[in-house]
């Protein structure tokens, strides 16, 4: 992800309650991406996981507003994932991470029901802090 300079203008009071879990295996991607957002948003409340069980059981403990759900994971792809989640929690935004940009992923994440496809080589971090702010308005 690589260093980037953060600046956040949202109150504290308004990210709260707002939550974000990182699915992902690979264990230093996912770690990366949660102490990206841990600098631009200190308040939001981030949980990880590593595969499908992992995901299943903290979506329900742990009630995410927003998911950053990889592709490829152990188990249940995170497309499958994906699939199950917005069954039974529809209002969870799912944010679909591939580190491969084609054209039949992006449309079997939005087959699958994800919000938004983002390609990890492409993520840039004034980018992300945008994302995460508009989500956290409609929430």
């Amino acid at each position: 992800m690589g260093k980037y300079c953060l600046y956040s203008d949202s109150s504290p009071r308004a990210m709260k309650n707002f939550r974000i879990l990182i699915v992902d295996d690979n264990d230093p991607f996912r770690q990366t991406l949660n102490r990206a957002l841990q600098v631009s948003f200190p308040t939001i409340a981030i949980d990880e996981a590593a595969d499908s069980g992992e995901t299943l059981q903290k979506v329900d403990a742990f009630l995410p507003d927003l998911i950053f759900m990889d592709i490829r994971l152990p188990g249940e792809n995170g497309l499958k994932l994906t699939k199950k989640i917005k069954a039974t929690h529809p209002n969870i935004i799912i944010l679909i991470l591939t580190s491969f940009d084609m054209p039949e992923y992006r449309e079997a994440a939005f087959q699958y029901g994800a919000d938004r496809f983002l390609v990890k080589t492409s993520l840039d971090h004034m980018e992300l802090e945008a994302l995460v702010k508009s989500y956290q308005r409609v929430s």
